[in-house]
Parts: structure tokens; sequence; C-alpha cells
């Protein structure tokens, strides 16, 4: 693929965020890295929001009437993150295309790791929030069944559910 530059980062495609006649006239512009998907807002001050492309759980691409009249569609990511657990990238040119570039990356980063869709999921509901810890303390009192036998080991007096 061929890197394109924009300030201080490579990336391999950009496309800005479209109106409902697929014009990009908006102020949000995608950036796809090597390792990240990147999303910028903003006009005169800039905000940008993060995701490493290892921590993708799943995608999803939907094709609203009206986006697929204009050659565009709405991309999902589903990403193990606090901050983005779900990434909508809004009405963009080639879709499908995007999300082949998207999947390419995304397993060449988890080669990189080591690393499968699956084994970022928790065991808590999948959506990638995981059970953790702040402190070393032992789960003393968190109502988080570690097992998963039925047991939790809190407040209730340690008896089965």
């Amino acid at each position: 693929m061929a890197k394109k530059k924009k300030g201080d980062f490579d990336y391999i495609w950009s496309d800005r965020k479209r109106t409902f006649l697929g014009l990009p006239w908006t102020f949000t512009t995608y950036f796809l890295t090597d390792t990240k998907f990147i999303t910028r807002t903003g006009l005169l001050s800039l905000s940008e929001d993060e995701l490493d492309l290892y921590k993708v759980t799943d995608k999803k691409l939907v094709l609203p009437f009206w986006q697929r009249l204009v050659g565009c569609g709405t991309i999902m990511i589903y990403v193990r993150d606090t901050d983005t657990p779900i990434k909508e990238v809004h009405c963009v040119k080639k879709p499908r295309e995007v999300l082949a570039q998207l999947d390419k990356a995304i397993e060449g980063q988890r080669d990189r790791y080591g690393t499968r869709g699956r084994d970022l999921y928790a065991i808590q509901g999948g959506r990638g929030m995981a059970h953790h810890h702040h402190d070393d303390d032992d789960c003393d009192d968190c109502h988080y069944d570690h097992d998963d036998d039925g047991f939790d080991g809190g407040f209730d007096g340690g008896h089965h559910r």
C-alpha cells in the first residue's frame, strides 16, 4: 500500500466524513495508519481520537439507503478501548475497499502482537470491557465471578446464586 504523509504521521488511507449528499463538507477526517485508526475533528481547534488496531474485536459495515445512493457507507469498529469501545466511521466513500484495507492493517498488527479478536474478548459480555483491578487487592469485594462457577465471593455472604 502506498503511504501518504499528513503532518506528523504516515497514513494508508484517509477520507472525510460526508454529508447525506456524499459531499465532504464536514470537519471530521479519518486516517488509517499501519498501527492506528485516527479520527480528527475540528477546524481551528483540533481533537484526535486514536484506536490501536490490534485491539479491534469486530467490524460491521452499514449501508443505509441514502449513503448507498452516493457510493458511501458507515463502518462500525468494535474495540477493546475504555474511551471509545465502538467507533463509527460515518459516511465514507468506497466503504468495502476501506474495510478491506482496515482488515489488512488489523491482521498485520494482530500478527505483530500475536493476538486474535477472540483473545481480546472479556469474560463479561464481549465488547472489550475486561475485569481488572487498579491495585493489588485480592478481589474480596468485587462481586465478579472469576472462575464462572456461579459463586461470586462478594457481599452476599459467599452463597451460590
